[in-house]
């Protein structure tokens, strides 16, 4: 296994899932990275991608 994929599922608190199903966090990871670039940022800091939330009884 890669050892930055070990790094970041150590990270982020996998390590039971890393040390049970160390195929499943790599089949995970080689997904998410092949979709990274499906991913689009605003390219406009003040731009929300969705419109601001209201609650129901917003005036």
């Amino acid at each position: 296994m890669d050892p930055t994929i070990a790094a970041l599922a150590k990270a982020a608190g996998l390590d039971k899932a890393l040390a049970d199903f160390p195929e499943d966090i790599e089949a995970a990871a080689t997904q998410a990275l092949g979709h990274a670039g499906a991913v689009t940022y605003p390219t406009d800091p003040a731009a929300e991608p969705w419109p601001p939330m209201k609650g129901e009884n917003a005036l």
